[in-house]
Order: C-alpha cells, then structure tokens, then sequence
C-alpha cells in the first residue's frame, strides 16, 4: 500500500488514528455530562473516594498551594492523616483556577474532567509503548484497545468518578514505557564510566523515567509495586546477561538514576507520615529504593568478578546472598523487614474483612470474561508470542513485559479494583498478538485481493506486510490473462490467512462488546449520588449543631483539638465522606475504612444487642447523632457483620441469618437460596433502630424451619425439609422440641424474613430518638412503612416512675405515624421523645400515656435533652 511506502504519509496516518481513538476515548466517557440536561452534575459523583477528592479540592482551592494532609473532619474523635498524594487535587484546582471556577457546580464540573483526560492520554502512551516493544502497527493496535477496554478502567476513568487510579494507570504505564526504552537504548550503548558522552542520552531518558515514576508518587505511594517489577526483571535480566557474558553496567546506570531521580523528589517532598510503611510517604520507600539501587550495582560488579567462572556460579551465590541479606535484615531492621512483608501481604494478599469491600472482592473467570471477553484470548496469544520470543531471542522487552504482565495479573486475581492496572496489560498482550497475526496474514491477504482484482501480479509480495520494500516477479508471458491462475505463494499461506482472520474477528469482537458495555454503562442515568441520602444529610446540615471545626481551614495535627460542643455521626464507613462533603459534620467511620473495627468501632456499635453497650460505643466515639439506612438493614448487613466478627458473619446456624436452599415449588429437583433471619438479627442495634424506630416490638407470626446439613444432603448449603407459617412463640416452642430429639444433621429453628416482624419481644431504646427520615418508602407492612435513610438523635432521656408500658403517637416529616412503646424496668420509664418544645422534624401527637391506665406525662425537651425526672 502506497499509503505507508512515505514515512511522512505514514506519520500522518498515525496521526489521524491516534486522534480519532482519543477523541472517541472522551466523548464515551462524557456521555453522563451529556446526558445530564439541567440537572445538577453532583448527582453524578461517585459517592465514595471522588467525594471526598471534592472535600479535598475545596481545602486546596481555600488555601491555594497548601494541601491537607490531616483532616478533623472526618473519623471523630481523632481525624484521619490522609495517606494518597496531592496530584490529583492539584491537578483539579488548578483547572478550576484556570477557568475561573468558583462556584461549587463549575468546580466539580472542571474537576471530573481530569481523569477523563488523564485516560485519553493513555492512547498516546499505548501506542509508544506498543511500539517499542514491537513496531507500529502493534502501536497502533494497542492505542485502539485501550481506547475501548471496559471494566474499572472505564469506569474509574467515566464522568463523575474522580479517582486517582487512573493516574495510577497513566504514570505507571508511562514509567513502564520510558523505563523499557531506557534500557533498551543503554543496552546498545557502549557504556564508559569516566566518558560522560557515551551515556548522557541515557541519562537523560533514565531522568525522564525517573521522573515520570515521582509523578506516579505524587499520584498515590502504592506505585511502588513497580519498583518491585523493576527489582525482580533487574535479577532476571542480569542472570540472562552473565549467562550471555554482556556486562550489567547499563543497568546499574538506569536503576541508579532513575531511582536516585525518585530518592531526591521524596526527600525535597518531604515525609509525611511516620515510621517506615511502603504504603505512605515515609522513609521506607526511600529505605526500599536505595536498596534497589544498592541491588543492581552489587549484580553488576559480582556478575564482573565472577566473569569467566562457571555460569552457576552467578546464580547460586546469588541465591545465599539473598538469604543472608533477608535474615540479616529481618535480625538488624525488623521493623523495615515487617513492613516490607506486610506491604507484600497487603498489596497481593486477601484479608477476609476485605471481601466485604465491592472494589476489593478477588476475581472471578466471570467477571475477567465480562471486563475484557474476547481480548483474553488476544492477551493469551500475546503471552505465548512473548514466551516464544523470549525462549528464542532472550530481549529484554519481551521479558519485563512478561514480568509486568504476571505481578498485574496476580494482583488483579487477589483484588478485582486491579483491572485498572492490568488493562494496560490485556492491551498490549492483545495488541503483540494482533501484530503478530499481521506480520504472518496480512501480506498473503493483500496480494490475494490485489491478484484477484488483477492490481498486482502473481507472487507479489507486500512491502513487510504494509511496511517494507515489494519483491517482484517477472510475469509470465500472457500479461493480466496469468491472474486466472491460482497464486502458489496464497496456498501455502492457509495457516497464516487463518491466524490472520481470526485475531482480526477476535479484536472486533472484543471492541464492539467492550464498546457497547462502556456506553450502556455511561448512558445509565440513574444518578451515581442516592437523592435520600442527599435530603437527609441536607436536613443534617441545616438542622443540627455546628461543631464548631472550620469545613475550609487546614490544621497542625500536633497542635489541634476539637473544641468544646463538637461530636461525631455514626453511620456505616461508606457514607463518611457525604458526612463530610454534604453535610459538614464529622463521621466516626469513613470510606478509608476508619473507625470501623475494634471494641468502639461502627460494625460493633450497629451489631451491638445490649443498648447499655451500644451506648458506651457512642460515650467513646463522642457520637450525638446515628444515620441508618435500608441498605446497611439489608444488604450491607453481612458486611457490617464480617467487618464486627468473622464467626457470626457468614449465614449459617446460629448467627444473623440462615441461608437455606429451598426446593423449587414448580421443579422438586431444583433448589432456590432463601436467606432468613434469625432472632439474633433483630436485636442488634440496626435492626431497632432502622426497622422499629427504637420502640419496643412484639412478634407475631414466623416461619417454622426444619432442614438438613450439607454433609447430610451434599449440597452446598442447608436444605430446606419443612417450612410452615405459626404463631412466633409457637414456632420456638416446636424448634427446641424438634432439636431435641433430632438425628445428626437435622435441626429446626424459628426465623423470619420481614423486617418488621422479629421473632421475640424486642425492647425499647430509651436514649435514641428518631428525629428525620428521607421521603422513599422502601418496604411497606400492615405495621409500618420502612423509610430510606433515617436520622436518629443519641439523648440522655427524660425519667418516668411507673411500671408497665408506656406509649406516646409520633408523626414524622413525611407525615408517617407511629406509637413509641417502651416496657418499664424497675419501676421506671427513660423516653426520648419530648411532648412539648420540641425542636426536631418528629413530633408527639400527644402525651405519654401508661397502657391500661389514664396517667399521663407531658415532656418538656429540657427534660429529654438534660435527663431529668418527670414528676
């Protein structure tokens, strides 16, 4: 094609294609912006970390350049040290400062284009690194594909999630880039010490590499899994090069300045956080890199005393240094030692607690196919190509491709937030593949369809498949009438026509279902921001004290302390940052997953059956108000649960719930999963609170369960064997008689699957009192309606002498009504609802009135609010 003969043709043909997967890149990724009309772009935010990126957006535009690394708001009654770097919020306040943006609404408009962008320039940096590795045309491939590869990398990179991971991606796949052309151009380089003209190209380009891997920090700490990529190719090219007898100067040359570039920016960055973590700016990574450089130097100068020994010799005294070195570092510098294993640990193992975290879930077949379907099989070929290249040629971009490529699919495996990482990955896999299946088919196709159209002769060859000189052969006499004849050169090209088509149906494939996932996912217009708990955390803002911390001021964490009056919110740690951002008060648990374990934690506080307990919790965490929703009742229960005690977590006997596996009513033989609750369930503290509104609940029917084990029925949860609906007391009554004299393997049990209707008396909260519901009614029963989010108030309570059960009528904001009922306990009522001078949203329809009897009480709220006895 004579398109590609002109390298100036051929450079705008890059050009044009390089542009126009960038430009698509953006505009699938703009789709909500579009999409949203008039309405407000918050609603499109993520509500998680992007968030709180806004929190920290508007500190930094308060206090432009000073960025916060500690931050009052949030995980009361300490604060949170904010552990990622300030890049991303410096990237968006800038933006915002450059076009003029002041207003909340045109900074987070600003702002949530910064990882859109960030992804487009992926298409760049795919291309150079594609074409590094191999040639342009894989280049070109790998540009394409990342431009339409789905799953978190689109996600994280759509409008509304402003997240630092896709600069994770972009500077990680960039340091990768420089890195490996580094090398590849040191190592054709005759290298002299003492001639600085022999090596300042490569001093350069190793300061660029450098460099990009310091923006990678800025970005967030955790890039230094990369250094580990750097550290375990160093070894494993300088063991192929003594094998080869080629000296590893120009690696200790690359290695040293390109981490010695990372060593200076950390230490003029400064540390700022203490100890010796991987994970934060501390001075354990600098420790770790200059042992990467003290590393590569060591290999470079024993593999040189070594030369002309037996080969072996290299790689076994290797081996015992690193054992001696570890033990030596384990004995003499323990706590770097632990904290180099545990950030290993951290970073590619599986705490349980984690599974409960969406982004932190390990990796199913499922969902590797559903993210990146036909493009695995291109990623499997192009692994095969590396290994084959490698086994034949030993180059070294082929190995630190394979290297790179292993430890992103070993984290992504471990963590599915990972793909974002390892989408660089399947891209250039894939790309090495199609490039590959190029160089064996193309040729062979063009020549067909030229000879078949009669524009080429018989036997013409492409120039290298598009690319290189033509080789020609005479025509025979007869001129175009000889194009009747089939081309011997296509026949015995079958097999490669083959690889050819099928990579090419592979690939569009893979970018017609990638590309169709990335647009339904963009197209979705339901709102990333929940509208009930937008108006609740309104409410809160408007509607309850100031805490007295400024929202906008930057603060000395050595020298703060909260002031008098402040307090904290208890709610699950995923709505922490709307805490924060929205209503500007201060969450005891956040997104960080802060304040969430231990004795005082949020999971123990919502698990908590023994108010008494529950309210020592919120004493501790200096707690005024407790937001619930129907998600942390529902769905997230099981988290809430794990995060609180492995043990009772997982819904089997004798926990929360009980998942049962129940025979299909239209099909014997086939089973459905049903999860009930358990009596556990609804005395925890969600359960009242969300569920009852903090009043006293009585049961009234419920489920009668008899079922088998899995050792019994050899499936993989209990089976169902009898279910029938009696009266609660009843049915607990037929369980212990049942389990009684049950055989091995066979129980019964008393459970419930409504959330209004607990199986036992379920007594009154005396200190919390329901001050503000959202308007969504979620479940609705013959009892009560079940609102979205509610707001409760912790209160001392006012103090009633009497006995028996006293109850007050209750109307909500929304116009709900219902009864407090709350049981007497030696003689005595604490309420938590006052009858007069009420300052909340839920207000009594009346007095409080002891049942069976006409005695009354009014109370006053200074009563509620300071615990005094009503007389």
């Amino acid at each position: 094609m004579e398109l590609f003969d002109n390298p100036k043709h051929r450079t705008y043909f890059i050009i044009a294609l390089l542009v126009i997967s960038s430009v698509f890149m953006f505009w699938i990724r703009i789709i909500p912006l579009q999409n949203l009309g008039s309405g407000d772009v918050f609603s499109l935010v993520q509500p998680d970390d992007p968030v709180y990126a806004l929190r920290q957006i508007d500190l930094t535009l308060a206090n432009f350049p000073n960025y916060a690394w500690f931050d009052p708001m949030t995980q009361y009654p300490v604060g949170s040290t904010v552990y990622w770097g300030p890049l991303l919020t410096y990237l968006c306040s800038i933006a915002a400062i450059l076009v003029h943006a002041t207003t909340p609404s045109a900074i987070i408009t600003v702002a949530l284009f910064i990882p859109v962008l960030e992804a487009v320039a992926m298409v760049p940096v795919m291309y150079w690194l594609g074409k590094t590795v191999a040639d342009w045309k894989t280049g070109l491939f790998a540009a394409f594909m990342i431009a339409t590869v789905s799953g978190q990398f689109f996600f994280r990179s759509m409008y509304g999630s402003l997240y630092h991971h896709i600069g994770e991606t972009l500077f990680s796949t960039l340091f990768c880039l420089l890195y490996l052309y580094t090398l590849i151009r040191a190592k054709k380089t005759k290298i002299v010490l003492s001639d600085l003209s022999t090596y300042k190209e490569i001093l350069f380009f190793a300061i660029l590499t450098g460099i990009a891997f310091f923006a990678g920090v800025l970005n967030i700490e955790t890039i230094i899994v990369f250094a580990l990529i750097a550290a375990v190719f160093t070894f494993v090219q300088a063991v192929v090069n003594h094998h080869r007898s080629i000296s590893n100067l120009y690696l200790a040359l690359v290695n040293t300045v390109v981490f010695g570039v990372v060593i200076l920016g950390l230490i003029l960055f400064g540390f700022k956080a203490q100890g010796l973590g991987l994970a934060v700016y501390s001075a354990g990574p600098v420790i770790s890199y200059g042992l990467l450089i003290a590393a590569t130097i060591f290999l470079w100068l024993w593999s040189d005393y070594l030369n002309g020994r037996k080969k072996y010799y290299y790689i076994a005294s290797l081996a015992a240094v690193a054992v001696l070195f570890s033990a030596a570092l384990a004995l003499l510098f323990p706590a770097l030692f632990l904290d180099f294993t545990n950030g290993l640990a951290g970073f590619f193992g599986q705490a349980p607690i984690i599974t409960t975290v969406s982004e932190d879930i390990p990796w199913s077949l499922a969902r590797a196919w559903s993210t990146f379907n036909y493009g695995l099989i291109l990623a499997a070929g192009g692994i095969l190509i590396l290994l084959w290249q490698t086994y034949k040629k030993e180059e070294q971009g082929e190995v630190f491709v394979l290297i790179w490529s292993v430890v992103m699919l070993i984290c992504t495996v471990q963590r599915i937030k990972y793909e974002y990482y390892f989408a660089a990955n399947v891209a250039l896999l894939a790309a090495l593949c199609l490039g590959s299946a190029w160089e064996l088919g193309a040729g062979p196709v063009i020549n067909g369809l030229r000879s078949w159209f009669g524009k080429s002769q018989p036997g013409e060859r492409t120039r290298e498949a598009i690319g290189g000189p033509v080789k020609q052969e005479k025509q025979k006499k007869g001129g175009k009438a000889a194009k009747a004849k089939k081309d011997p050169h296509v026949q015995s090209d079958v097999p490669s026509i083959v690889i050819f088509f099928a990579a090419v149906i592979l690939a569009a494939l893979f970018i017609i279902t990638s590309v169709m996932a990335n647009y339904a996912m963009s197209s979705n217009d339901t709102g990333a921001m929940n509208p009930d708990w937008r108006e609740a955390l309104g409410w809160i803002a408007n509607n309850t004290p100031d805490p007295g911390v400024n929202y906008y001021e930057i603060y000395n964490p050595q020298t703060f302390t909260y002031p008098s009056g402040s307090y904290g919110v208890m709610s699950w740690w995923d709505y922490g940052h709307l805490i924060t951002y929205i209503a500007h008060r201060i969450p005891n648990a956040n997104p960080f997953q802060a304040g969430v374990t231990g004795p005082d934690g949020a999971a123990a506080y919502f698990m908590e059956t023994n108010e008494s307990a529950a309210n020592t919790i919120l004493d501790h965490d200096g707690t005024r108000y407790v937001v619930t929703d129907v998600e942390m009742d529902t769905g997230k229960f099981w988290a809430m649960a794990t995060w609180y005690s492995l043990t009772n977590a997982s819904a089997t006997p004798g926990s929360y719930q009980l998942a049962l596996l129940m025979p299909d009513p239209s099909d014997p033989s086939e089973y459905q999963s049903v999860e009930l609750n358990e009596p556990l369930y609804y005395r925890t503290m969600i359960s009242r609170l969300h569920n009852f509104d903090g009043s006293m609940a009585t049961p009234d029917s419920a489920y009668y369960v008899e079922y088998s084990d899995p050792s019994v029925t050899r499936t993989s949860l209990p089976v169902m064997t009898n279910a029938k609906t009696m009266n609660a007391s009843d049915a607990i009554s037929a369980a212990v008689q049942y389990n009684g004299q049950a055989q091995p393997g066979y129980h019964a049990a008393a459970l419930s699957v409504q959330l209004s209707s607990p199986i036992t008396v379920i007594p009154a909260l005396q200190h919390y009192r329901l001050v503000h519901e959202s308007p969504t009614t979620e479940f609705s029963t013959n009892t009560t309606d079940i609102k979205y989010v509610k707001v409760f108030e912790y209160v001392k309570g006012a103090r009633i002498k009497g006995s028996g059960i006293i109850e007050v009528p209750l109307v909500t904001n929304t116009g709900r009504n219902f009864t407090y009922r709350q049981e007497s306990i030696n003689g005595e009522f604490v309420v938590p609802y006052s009858t007069t001078g009420t300052t909340t949203d839920v207000r009594a329809n009346g007095l409080y009135r002891i049942e069976g009897t006409s005695t009354t009480f009014d109370v006053p709220e200074s009563a509620v609010e300071q615990g005094l006895t009503i007389t």
